[in-house]
């Protein structure tokens, strides 16, 4: 059973990907987001989507690994929100 989190980060990465990534893909992957092919602009919309929803901050800079990592994000995610 996936975490409800991880269902709706999975899902919100596959909106921002235009659906060319099924959340099912995503949370079974073990490979990074850019190795799915995860584009900057899919980047950028999924960052608007999870502040919006959640109402954290992604910080673009600072090599922020979790915007590259499906389990480092749901837990960033996680963190802030519990």
């Amino acid at each position: 059973m996936t975490d409800p989190l991880a269902s709706r980060i999975a899902g919100m990465i596959s909106v921002a990907c235009d659906g060319r990534l099924t959340a099912d893909e995503i949370i079974g992957s073990g490979t990074s987001l850019s190795a799915l092919g995860v584009t900057s602009l899919a980047l950028l919309r999924l960052i608007d989507a999870v502040e919006d929803e959640f109402d954290v901050a992604l910080d673009l800079g600072g090599g922020a690994a979790y915007l590259d990592s499906f389990p480092l994000l749901v837990g960033y995610v996680s963190e802030r929100t519990s």
